[in-house]
């Protein structure tokens, strides 16, 4: 399996548009993040999580050829709204895409991409998307996928394992049955927004550590930074078996 992360930052990106902090401003392409998104080939299948605003740079930064399967793991504007940029892939293949998410995440979808439902305007100006709901584990073409429901706020979105790696983006809180599914992780993707002050939909990289130990993860790449995190110092403060991640990190499981 690998597994590459395309952007690691929060729904701003870093740099963030009009600031110039010394994260913003800085020359360490570590500390540039596009939005979070993450592509795992596993079994000869490429799986996308999440379509954000960011996508088409980070499909050129990082070509990939076709993508059997999108994973959506709710539906904030900054882990949607690239969809348009699947296109390509309809042309190319001629086929759709097929997308998975839980009942939620899909309406909203339907809401704000009502275009690709709608019949009128046929052709290639809108992505062709076979969205499908899942509540549970599920397969696509043989690969396993579990969703992990997560606390995100006052909303319930999905993380996923495949084999022995797990990404979660954007919880403030891991419920005990989803813990459950995390045993015998090797590598986990964990949203670490910044150390403080503590957030209502996220966890800050104190709490991720903990929950990461809590769990007895053995490798934890934290995900989702703000501009408050500079990668050079941070990573060298964090403990054994946990990093932050980086855009065009490369994990070989």
């Amino acid at each position: 399996m690998r597994v590459t992360f395309l952007g690691t930052g929060t729904s701003t990106g870093v740099p963030v548009v009009g600031c110039d902090c010394r994260v913003c401003t800085s020359d360490n392409p570590k500390n540039a993040r596009l939005r979070q998104s993450v592509l795992i080939e596993a079994e000869g299948k490429s799986v996308l999580i999440d379509t954000t605003p960011d996508l088409r740079m980070q499909l050129l930064r990082f070509p990939v050829k076709w993508i059997d399967c999108i994973l959506f793991t709710h539906a904030h504007a900054d882990h949607i709204m690239g969809l348009d940029d699947i296109r390509p892939y309809n042309f190319f293949h001629r086929r759709s895409v097929v997308g998975y998410a839980n009942y939620w995440t899909a309406k909203a979808i339907r809401a704000s991409f009502s275009y690709i439902w709608a019949d009128t305007q046929p052709g290639g100006g809108k992505p062709q998307l076979d969205l499908r709901e899942v509540d549970g584990p599920f397969d696509h073409e043989g690969l396993r996928i579990i969703p992990i429901p997560v606390r995100h706020g006052d909303w319930t979105i999905l993380g996923f394992r495949i084999g022995n790696f797990a990404y979660i983006t954007d919880t403030n809180g891991i419920p005990q049955a989803s813990r459950e599914i995390l045993r015998g992780v090797e590598a986990l993707a964990l949203d670490g927004l910044r150390y403080a002050p503590p957030h209502s939909t996220h966890f800050t990289i104190d709490e991720a550590v903990d929950t990461a130990h809590e769990i007895g993860i053995p490798q934890t790449w934290l995900i989702h930074m703000s501009h408050d995190v500079e990668h050079e110092e941070v990573d060298a403060g964090l403990p054994a078996g946990v990093h932050l991640a980086f855009d065009g990190l490369v994990l070989d499981l």
